[in-house]
């Protein structure tokens, strides 16, 4: 980094958007926020300093759109969800305010390199798997459409996990992602809630004498905000994602301490704040799931005491609760949201039971992402009555007053009842919180059109036949500026040279390429773009495994969640009989291909981490076959950036999963959006990319979903390893540790289930897989039929954006207007800060006005 005045001027704080200014307000940072020069400062200590300057251009704006949410009245859409995989934030909010180029330069004028230092952003910790991407994306569509509205989640301190591999096995790590601090946040201690736990309820009057409910002997902890901006793409709206963090009603209890108790003394403190310390915390045991539990309380508490707060600052009727907030469950995690809004309105503002709970219908939607029964969350009812006792009285309430309307339309019907029932019957009671999502919503929607159907004549067939037109279809989307225009910008400048920037905000203009599909100039560009994006993965592959792979190979790509329903096994299974063949059959016989995968396993799902060893194991022996025609490598500690990396680079997405059991899929939108050609079932968001990229583009197999069902009834894996001569050997040759010399039986749970099980049908759809991998090696050999169909699979996605699922949530759900955001003349006050009016408006979090 040159010398610089830069760093030796005392200077005032510049949010001009031209690169001059960023450069002083960059060297102010760095002064005065990091205390740093240029012969100190470390490279975080650059990235953070860029950070805050960026963070400052979005801060006016972030105050102004509030002040125009408050000032219009505007309804708002809230947004709850307990994971958000947000991703680095740096290029993206650069991108979205419109200064990357300016920032470049900046740093170049300083010797600095802008994505240098955007590698030195730690990822937040916030989000696993889809569900958490697809918050993050709908947080983008939101700000881009300008609709007024707030996310809401957990800021978790560890995230979920970090992965290492060790011994060729998953191992996780604290996700330390918070320690050196995260710029984008700001803390808002005055926004602080208390959050009950435990206790007992009694029952005592109201002035007027009519009954009311407290919670008394309760532990309690608090919730403190903390706020990050969401920056819409090229307009002025910036708005929300409010995270919450634990902390203890008392931290410190001077008394044991002058005791010498220490560790009492801090006790409180520490239990209260393992509440948001890691996502997703290992529910196999008793206390795993009661911090579960408390987590999502947790969170619906202090977001509900939030929303209503802001609320109630405008002094509304609570008539008006459902015209001005729509709330947006995000699964079944926060399906609490209906209980705690039906305790506050009861409790503590005395509205009767019927106005509470048509407010509270009216007001909630729920979004369902599962068909597997294990992750319709469940909870023991004498876990849930001693935790939260008050909840458990108004949940067995609604399931009173719910169950007397069920039974009239069918008269007499014990089985209908307890199929529909909020409380599920049996040895150990349970509490079905995706059956209280949906009587306490006046919307539930699935993800994809099949998914919905299921949902429909299968899931929730009982509740579709009471109320018929409460469950409908809004397929999941992307944002086109994360997962191409961040993602992929040699693919974004070709495409924008060749029909403008329009798609960023419109993806459907992608439509427009479909004409140059058999242009051969644009065939050759668009290979050449890929192959650039390939050289790259290959060198993140060396640096990340040690393992060199074939540029020149297939790059054939598995990333995501590891679950058995998902079938790595079936992929891993094919590789090993790929390997057999080209073994027996010479190298002819296949093109040279290297798999990837990447991926977490939950740390109590022994069978996913064994599917991992596998894959490992299986690659470290297969990659050491001096022929090398196969190659397969596995990713660790896949999150957004690692993904950032690979979907430009692929150029098949295996979309594998057992018919009828993936809800939607995002990662294969993103992987089509890239050009690459998807190897999938008739499953999930499948069905969408094939109808809107054309089926000859894509490339299906397996049994449809109602074969699987078919199938379930009588269904003998055993015949299908028997009649398949390679299928056989493949699975013997795992059964008899030729991949585990050194661990005898190590991968026999996964054999025995294969030959005695196969819940998800890998045996069922094995010939069927090897026959389409078959005519992939055969379409990649004829270069320019290939082009073709990746160019046709990037214009067809346009359907598909998160731009588009949101405006199906706004027209069929919420019904939010659009506010249209525009930067006010500044006219300085007293304090030297803009303001659009002399008066001081309510900003947030310096405590002048109510609403934030």
């Amino acid at each position: 980094m040159k010398e610089s005045s830069l760093f030796r001027k005392w200077g005032i704080f510049h949010k001009g958007m031209d690169s001059k200014s960023l450069e002083f307000s960059f060297a102010n940072h760095l002064e005065y926020s990091k205390s740093k020069d240029q012969y100190t400062a470390t490279p975080r200590d650059l990235f953070y300093s860029l950070a805050l300057a960026t963070r400052d251009r979005m801060i006016e704006q972030w105050i102004n759109t509030q002040q125009i949410y408050h000032r219009k009245k505007a309804k708002m859409v809230y947004y709850l969800s307990a994971e958000y995989l947000i991703g680095r934030a740096l290029i993206n909010n650069l991108i979205n305010i419109g200064m990357y180029r300016e920032a470049k330069a900046a740093m170049k004028n300083l010797n600095l390199d802008l994505l240098e230092l955007a590698e030195e952003e730690p990822e937040p910790g916030l989000g696993n798997g889809g569900l958490g991407r697809l918050a993050a994306c709908f947080l983008d569509s939101l700000a881009t459409l300008e609709i007024p509205s707030f996310g809401y989640g957990i800021r978790y301190e560890f995230g979920i996990f970090r992965q290492e591999l060790e011994n060729l096995q998953q191992d996780e790590k604290p996700d330390a992602w918070l320690q050196f601090g995260n710029p984008w946040e700001i803390e808002r201690p005055e926004y602080n809630y208390t959050v009950k736990f435990y206790g007992g309820t009694i029952n005592t009057a109201w002035p007027d004498g009519a009954l009311k409910t407290e919670w008394i002997n309760t532990n309690n902890v608090i919730g403190i905000a903390y706020d990050m901006p969401v920056a819409g793409y090229d307009n002025d709206t910036v708005n929300t994602l409010r995270l919450w963090s634990s902390r203890a009603s008392n931290e410190f209890d001077l008394d044991y301490f002058q005791d010498g108790d220490y560790i009492k003394a801090v006790q409180e403190k520490n239990i209260s704040e393992t509440i948001s310390k890691v996502l997703y915390p290992d529910d196999s045991s008793f206390k795993g799931k009661e911090l579960r539990l408390k987590q999502q309380y947790f969170f619906v508490s202090c977001s509900i005491q939030d929303i209503l707060r802001r609320f109630m600052s405008d002094n509304y009727s609570f008539d008006m609760f459902p015209e001005k907030a729509a709330i947006q469950l995000n699964d079944t995690h926060p399906s609490l949201a209906i209980t705690e809004l039906m305790r506050i309105l009861i409790d503590e503002h005395h509205l009767s039971w019927d106005k509470a709970w048509n407010i509270t219908v009216n007001t909630c939607a729920y979004t369902n992402h599962t068909v597997l029964s294990e992750a319709l969350e469940e909870w023991p009812v004498s876990m849930f009555g001693r935790l939260l006792p008050r909840h458990l009285e108004i949940i067995y309430e609604i399931n009173r007053r719910f169950l007397r309307r069920a039974s009239v339309l069918h008269i007499g019907d014990s089985d209908y009842l307890s199929e529909v029932s909020l409380i599920k019957e049996g040895k150990q009671k349970k509490v079905r919180m995706a059956n209280l999502a949906i009587v306490g919503s006046h919307s539930v929607n699935g993800v994809s059109g099949m998914h919905t159907d299921l949902l429909k004549t299968r899931i929730f067939r009982l509740f579709e036949e009471l109320y018929p037109d409460k469950i409908k279809n809004i397929t999941n989307g992307i944002t086109p500026r994360r997962w191409l225009l961040t993602c992929n910008p040699r693919l974004s400048e070709l495409i924008s040279e060749k029909i403008g920037t329009g798609w960023i905000k419109d993806l459907e203009q992608l439509g427009q390429i479909r004409e140059l599909a058999d242009d051969r100039s644009f065939q050759e560009e668009f290979t050449g773009v890929k192959q650039k994006n390939k050289l790259d993965l290959v060198d993140l592959t060396e640096e990340l495994t040690g393992y060199d792979i074939n540029p020149e190979s297939i790059f054939d790509v598995q990333v995501k969640r590891i679950h058995e329903y998902k079938r790595q096994l079936l992929n891993i299974i094919h590789i090993i009989s790929m390997w057999i063949e080209s073994k027996e059959n010479g190298r002819g016989l296949f093109h040279p291909r290297t798999f990837l995968f990447a991926g977490k396993a939950a740390p109590n799902y022994d069978m996913a981490k064994l599917i991992i060893e596998l894959i490992c194991r299986a690659s470290s022996i297969i990659n050491s076959d001096p022929e090398g025609l196969i190659k397969v490598v596995f990713l660790p500690n896949y999150n957004v950036t690692l993904a950032e990396r690979i979907i430009p680079a692929a150029e098949i997405s295996e979309q594998i999963s057992t018919a009828g059991y993936e809800a939607s899929g995002t990662g294969n939108m993103k992987l089509a959006l890239n050009g690459a050609l998807t190897v999938g079932t008739l499953d999930g968001a499948n069905i969408e990319i094939a109808e809107n990229v054309g089926k000859e583009n894509i490339f299906i197999f397996g049994s449809t979903s109602a074969e699987i069902e078919k199938l379930a009834s009588n269904y003998n894996p055993r015949e299908y390893y028997l009649k398949n001569t390679l299928l056989k050997e493949t699975i013997d040759l795992v059964a008899k540790d030729f991949f585990c010399k050194e661990d005898p039986g190590a991968f026999q749970p996964l054999v025995d289930d294969l030959l005695n099980v196969d819940r998800f049908k890998v045996l069922a759809d094995f010939e069927s897989y090897r026959e389409c991998q078959r005519k992939v090696d055969k379409n990649y050999r004829e270069k320019k039929s290939w082009a073709r169909k990746a160019i046709l699979n990037t214009a067809g996605m346009g359907a598909l954006s998160s731009d588009n699922s949101i405006k199906g949530y706004n027209s069929k759900i919420w019904k939010a207007t659009p506010l249209h955001i525009t930067r006010p003349d500044p006219i300085e006050s007293e304090s030297g800060l803009p303001f659009e009016e002399k008066t001081i408006p309510d900003v947030p979090g310096t405590g002048k006005g109510n609403k934030d």
